[in-house]
């Protein structure tokens, strides 16, 4: 009885750790269950800068698919991941990083349209950012996109435009790291 109750035990944490994805220091889940919605991890990476790892990032969808345009287009449930990794990361920087991915990942024409809701998404980081921290951007049809910190809603965005434009940060042809963007893609 005591080696078959070993077996499960053995084969329940095979089974959990099978489920999981490390990615530097970081360990983000296989699959992701918003609402209604499952999702499955398409890839993920680190953001670095220099030597640092800055954040592990994964990217969520209903399906694996390694086209960038077509997730950025597509208008259906989707998430990224981050798992904050080195202190470095603070509020100041992470608003500062998240205006520029806006301003470098899309054009003026679209920043222009999406300022209100841009500045409303940067309001949501108010809070300081530790090591281990865990944000969440979810985009479903219903609602728009959701950030996330630690499993509590920061707020939320409505509308396939500004999800387009938050995206593109990690996806776009010239996306914040062209690495991170193929590790995501799974290319």
């Amino acid at each position: 009885m005591k080696k078959v109750l070993l077996g499960l035990v053995a084969l329940m944490m095979l089974n959990s750790t099978l489920a999981q994805t490390v990615i530097g220091d970081a360990t983000l889940p296989n699959n992701k269950t918003y609402e209604s919605h499952e999702l499955i991890l398409n890839g993920a990476g680190l953001r670095e800068k220099l030597w640092f790892d800055l954040y592990a990032a994964g990217l969520f969808l209903e399906k694996k698919n390694t086209n960038a345009n077509y997730i950025l287009e597509a208008d259906k449930p989707m998430a990224m991941h981050l798992v904050i990794l080195s202190g470095l990361l603070s509020k100041k920087k992470m608003i500062g990083a998240f205006r520029d991915g806006f301003e470098n990942t899309n054009d003026e024409a679209t920043i222009k349209k999406l300022q209100t809701k841009i500045d409303k998404f940067i309001s949501f980081l108010y809070e300081e950012i530790s090591v281990s921290d865990r944000y969440d951007i979810i985009y479903t049809t219903e609602k728009g996109s959701e950030l996330y910190k630690n499993g509590k809603l920061l707020g939320t965005i409505e509308g396939l435009e500004f999800k387009k434009a938050l995206f593109n940060i990690w996806l776009s042809k010239d996306p914040v790291d062209d690495d991170l963007k193929d590790d995501m893609l799974g290319i």
